[in-house]
């Protein structure tokens, strides 16, 4: 980050830490508002005030410029905080809408976006020993879900196992964000 800033001063860079930042559990009052905006019914206040965090989450990533999702895959998935932040912010009426005779609309804006993901085995070519990546294709389609088809992905692995590959992997991997970053 210290070298991102020094490049691009002029910027003004909101670092959102999904383990160290207060993600609220989409249940209770929060679960009734997305239902009660769903059927078109007010917000009583408790469900005003739950839903009043994820409009403030989902309006802090629709005022970015450009988007960097940096990431390890577990499990060949995303982790939980990372999926948990999705389901927050991937709500009716903030990131899409939908119209029961014509489907889903997007309304975030389309902008340039980052994803890197590490993994402990080597997916850059696609399959590892038979596994596939599957964190790949769920970030495609839920930004793309809401709008955003802008997104390269950076896929940096094996990060595990013996050094020499692991090494040669993440040089591999700065090279294509240095190419990356020269556009972003």
């Amino acid at each position: 980050m210290t070298r991102f800033r020094q490049a691009r001063p002029d910027w003004d860079i909101d670092v959102m830490d999904i383990w160290r930042e207060s993600l609220p559990e989409f249940q209770g009052d929060v679960l009734e508002a997305k239902y009660a905006r769903l059927g078109g019914r007010e917000f009583s206040d408790a469900q005003r005030n739950a839903f009043a965090v994820i409009e403030r989450m989902a309006m802090r990533f629709a005022l970015a410029d450009r988007v960097l999702i940096s990431t390890p895959m577990w499990n060949f998935g995303i982790p939980y905080k990372l999926k948990q932040w999705f389901d927050l912010i991937v709500q009716p009426g903030l990131t899409f809408r939908f119209d029961p005779a014509q489907g889903y609309f997007p309304l975030s804006k389309n902008r340039p976006t980052i994803v890197i993901l590490a993994s402990g085995g080597d997916f850059v070519t696609g399959m590892n020993r038979g596994r596939i990546d599957m964190a790949s294709p769920y970030l495609r389609e839920i930004l793309r879900f809401i709008g955003i088809s802008d997104v390269r992905f950076a896929l940096v692995g094996p990060t595990a196992g013996p050094a020499e590959p692991a090494r040669l992997a993440r040089e591999a991997a700065h090279r294509l964000l240095a190419e990356m970053a020269a556009g972003f």
